[in-house]
């Protein structure tokens, strides 16, 4: 059985940390994105400033506005 020091230094910790990350992160560019409604930008201007996909920004501003 792994111990917790052996479990941080593992691949499948590593894994898991990197995809919490992107999530997170990714969560926190799209929360800016009615703000950026607001300040008049295109679909694609959003996606260029957060980087991110257009269509995951059109998929959020439809549920989310």
């Amino acid at each position: 059985m792994l111990d917790l020091d052996e479990f941080k230094n593992s691949e499948l910790f590593e894994n898991i940390v990197a995809k919490i990350k992107a999530k997170t992160e990714l969560q926190t560019k799209l929360k800016l994105a009615p703000k950026c409604v607001d300040k008049g930008m295109s679909v694609q201007e959003m996606a260029e400033f957060l980087e991110i996909d257009i269509e995951i920004i059109r998929k959020y501003l439809r549920e989310n506005l």
